[in-house]
């Protein structure tokens, strides 16, 4: 039985509680994914396929790519550390949105850059306030997208002008973890910048449409030079069996993956909708997971919302005392988690102290 202090919930475990906070996937894994996972279990005494062939055959068939540009990860997390690594040293400057992927600033320093964290408008990327912070020693400039904590997307189109703004020896990173929550089309279009650009990298995660959190594992698409870099300096059995195995089958269980797509936007309507009615804001956004603005409602705050919702056995995504108490992000969960978040945001703006 595992064992925990007193009021903390071990990881994996709810507690009775409905958690929202980290935007998982609402729906798990594709059954085939399940299978593929189950598969492997005669077979643990092996190391896994060093060289990560059947998970990257399935994503260059399905995506189109070509193989030997493609690296896998211990989540898209280890890729973005081990680009930072190779192409970032002591005094380079490295660009980044001001809300980003914690751990892009976490390796920043590990390596003794110079870190910018460009602002945003309206938690949307600004393209023109990243391209004016660019300098003669700016080496590398990640952006997610769609981005944190709203979920707001760059098109094709707009990725494509802040790449070619860009000098050539700058290397643009694209951090696609929720990626396959946006159309299809902007999915591709990074892809092919990716595919076509020498100073272009794309990663992508299987923790969230897909399910498989648990297992650690993400990918990268780059250009062939930058490929040959990562395979030198990863760890030969840096994926393990049981990952490789489910995401490879996740990947080509394409059509499990559409379906969650389009439950998750019908969500998103839904819920926006309902707290627009309780006089809330959502910012619109792609992912799996919303923010909500408390910005002009007098007496209501997110923190207030947060412990509302946690007396309703709610978890959401803690406060960031730097959103000066205004947002809070909630992770799409099933329809009835979905209508216990209404509910409870709905009595809490109606309440009064």
């Amino acid at each position: 039985m595992t064992s925990a202090k007193p009021g903390i919930v071990p990881p994996g475990e709810s507690g009775g509680m409905i958690r929202l906070s980290h935007n998982e996937s609402a729906y798990g894994p594709s059954p085939e994914a399940v299978a593929a996972y189950r598969s492997v279990a005669g077979r643990l005494n092996r190391y896994p396929d060093g060289a990560q062939y059947e998970l990257r055959r399935a994503l260059a068939d399905v995506h189109k790519l070509d193989i030997d540009r493609i690296i896998c990860g211990s989540g898209s997390e280890e890729l973005l550390g081990l680009l930072i690594r190779a192409y970032l040293a002591e005094g380079d400057g490295l660009l980044l949105t001001e809300h980003h992927f914690t751990m892009c600033s976490v390796y920043g320093r590990t390596q003794g850059v110079n870190i910018t964290q460009v602002p945003v408008d309206d938690y949307r990327i600004n393209i023109a306030a990243i391209l004016e912070q660019v300098s003669a020693g700016t080496r590398m400039v990640i952006i997610a997208n769609p981005n944190v904590p709203a979920g707001t997307c760059l098109d094709g189109d707009e990725i494509r002008e802040l790449h070619n703004g860009l000098p050539g020896d700058v290397l643009l990173v694209i951090d696609g973890a929720y990626m396959e929550y946006a159309a299809p089309v902007v999915a591709a279009g990074c892809i092919d910048l990716a595919g076509t650009s020498g100073n272009v990298v794309m990663t992508r995660t299987f923790s969230k449409i897909y399910g498989l959190a648990g297992l650690r594992i993400g990918w990268a698409y780059c250009p062939a030079p930058v490929a040959g870099v990562l395979q030198r300096i990863r760890s030969p059995f840096n994926t393990n069996s049981a990952a490789l195995a489910a995401a490879a089958a996740a990947v080509r269980d394409s059509g499990y993956i559409d379906g969650i797509r389009e439950r998750n936007a019908a969500s998103l309507r839904r819920i926006s909708t309902a707290l627009a009615a309780a006089g809330l804001r959502v910012i619109p956004g792609v992912a799996n997971f919303y923010l909500v603005s408390f910005a002009g409602r007098e007496g209501k705050n997110a923190a207030g919302a947060a412990g509302y919702l946690q007396s309703r056995n709610i978890m959401p995504r803690p406060v960031n005392p730097a959103d000066s108490g205004n947002v809070l992000r909630i992770t799409v969960g099933k329809d009835s988690e979905n209508d216990a978040v209404i509910a409870a945001l709905t009595e809490y703006m109606t309440k009064k102290e």
